[in-house]
């Protein structure tokens, strides 16, 4: 039977129980132990696919297509186990379920109420998630107090009750603030969370105490009397400068010993060495490289969450600093492509709508007439499509038919509207709602040799994610190949083209899936460490006395 370790939250929102969660799940799993890891948010949205990321920050897709809260991204770089559709559930799936059952029959006309019919279900799905893992971290979304994170509380009640408190654990996470004008920090708030979390029945066997500095010795101590805890038991987590140094943070005060004691399981003592180097490479970079990431969510990182994470893994590895530039691209379309002149490389992400997308095409004109490395993702791959039929293929009106359903030169459209050679629809409507109604999940992209990503890959065989329902027309496959675009990437079947490049240029690509859904600190990933290098060889040309460059 899998043992459980249910992380909550208090005080306030955004403290970090993710990052905290997946860097406790690391440590377990650098014990040898098989990890699981579980979100569950507290809202009725049935899933966050529709959500804006300006309010809820990155949508995350996992391998098997579920479009998930961004913490699953988080608990994919810490630990080896690949999150899916059973890892991320919200109050809006547990509530459809239960009332598609009630209209079904199945509760045979009983009254359906929140004790048991829901609870029920939020341990049903707790249980399913954790199928096969030694250890599962289940994380409550939300903060203790909030009225709509009380049924997945107490589920979690229940659960510590049926399974026994030697195969369940309660993990606090709380705030510890500094007041400047009192000149010290204060407990009150943490002893407030406790006590609410208390009084619905559930005792924290840890405390994780975040704060911007050191908590002494005497808040510790006054913290556990007052959560009925022993000293050791309430954790200093403080803010560092990278979240990957949190395992090692840990570790040094013995939660992953004191809390495999708490569960009853022996352990080989943990392999950090990855988890060190790591830190090493962050602390020791050898130089540093500018991306400008153009967007229309840059004011906000944690729109950019993966991408940003999937770029620092890249840099781990060439030991090079990462410096974001973040670029707003209305500003492009207002003041032009100045602000990109110090980056080394440029990117345009994935996104919806047409706010902004003249200033996307702007400055990927901009990399390809100045020959700056340019890596495009999703819709930063299809205005570069766009860009080229305007500038370069003579089709002065291209467009995607998301931005502009009357260009008279529709390159992107969606995968209803165009059709096969044999005059076949390639695809079917998927039906009228926006949720759920895309290309989802890990599917194949056949690579074509020597190109550049399959250089960057060594394989001409792939599996990447998708999230998007506009494709390439394969209408205008021949007028712009004539042109000079290159296809080298295609779907399993040939019929989508998956990636795009530019042979006359030193470094020029996009891709219609999302690679850095993939990425990880231990491992990186191939295509952002061929961009990487692209953006330091760039560095190079430039920083060269005149006269030197190739």
């Amino acid at each position: 039977m899998s043992k459980y370790i249910f992380v909550t939250g208090g005080v306030v929102s955004s403290l970090g129980k993710g990052a905290a969660g997946a860097a406790l799940g690391a440590l377990l799993e650098a014990r040898g132990l098989m990890v699981t890891m579980l979100k569950l948010d507290p809202y009725i949205n049935v899933d966050p696919g529709t959500m804006s990321p300006f309010q809820h920050g990155e949508v995350f897709v996992t391998a098997d297509g579920a479009e998930t809260d961004l913490d699953l991204g988080h608990y994919e770089r810490f630990i080896s186990t690949r999150m899916g559709k059973r890892n991320n559930f919200t109050t809006g799936l547990v509530y459809q379920t239960v009332i598609e059952r009630e209209r079904r029959g199945d509760y045979l006309g009983r009254t359906v109420q929140v004790i048991p019919h829901v609870t029920d279900e939020i341990k049903r799905r707790i249980r399913l998630g954790a199928e096969g893992a030694d250890v599962a971290l289940v994380e409550i979304g939300g903060t203790v107090g909030d009225i709509e994170s009380q049924p997945f509380l107490e589920a979690i009640r229940q659960m510590a009750v049926e399974d026994g408190r030697g195969n369940t654990l309660f993990l606090h996470l709380t705030l510890v603030p500094y007041l400047p004008s009192a000149g010290e920090m204060k407990t009150k708030p943490t002893q407030h969370s406790v006590r609410e979390l208390r009084a619905i029945g559930i005792q924290p066997d840890f405390l994780l105490c975040r704060a911007d500095r050191p908590i002494p010795a005497d808040h510790r101590a006054k913290i556990a009397l007052f959560s009925n805890l022993a000293e050791e038991a309430v954790i200093s987590a403080i803010d560092t400068d990278s979240i990957y140094r949190i395992p090692l943070l840990f570790h040094a005060q013995h939660l992953d010993t004191l809390v495999v004691q708490r569960l009853g399981m022996e352990t080989p003592p943990p392999d950090l060495s990855i988890w060190q180097r790591i830190i090493d490479a962050l602390e020791h970079p050898e130089g540093e490289v500018c991306i400008a990431l153009v967007g229309k969510y840059v004011g906000l990182t944690e729109s950019y969450k993966s991408l940003a994470e999937a770029l620092l893994h890249a840099g781990l590895r060439a030991r090079r600093r990462v410096r974001f530039l973040y670029v707003d691209a209305e500003d492009i379309e207002q003041n032009g492509p100045a602000a990109l002149a110090e980056a080394d490389a440029i990117l345009v992400p994935g996104g919806f709508g047409g706010r902004g997308t003249e200033g996307k095409i702007a400055a990927i004109r901009y990399a390809r007439e100045q020959r700056v490395p340019y890596l495009g993702i999703c819709l930063g791959m299809q205005l570069a499509v766009v860009e080229f039929a305007r500038h370069c293929a003579g089709l002065g009106d291209a467009n995607s038919t998301e931005l502009d359903p009357a260009t008279s030169a529709p390159v992107i459209t969606l995968m209803t509207q165009w059709t096969t050679p044999d005059g076949h629809k390639a695809y079917r409507e998927e039906g009228g709602n926006l949720g759920g109604s895309m290309r989802l999940g890990e599917q194949e992209c056949q690579l074509l040799p020597g190109s550049l990503a399959a250089q960057a890959y060594g394989s001409a065989s792939i599996q990447e994610r998708h999230r998007h329902r506009f494709e390439f027309n394969n209408r205008f496959r021949a007028p712009l190949a004539a042109a000079g675009l290159r296809y080298t990437g295609f779907s399993s079947d040939g019929e989508l083209v998956e990636v795009v490049e530019l042979p006359d240029h030193p470094w020029f690509l996009g891709c219609q899936f999302h690679p850095e859904f993939t990425s990880n600190p231990r491992q990186g990933h191939p295509l952002f460490d061929a961009y990487l290098q692209a953006a330091m060889a760039q560095k190079a040309r430039m920083e060269a006395p005149i006269g030197e460059t190739s």
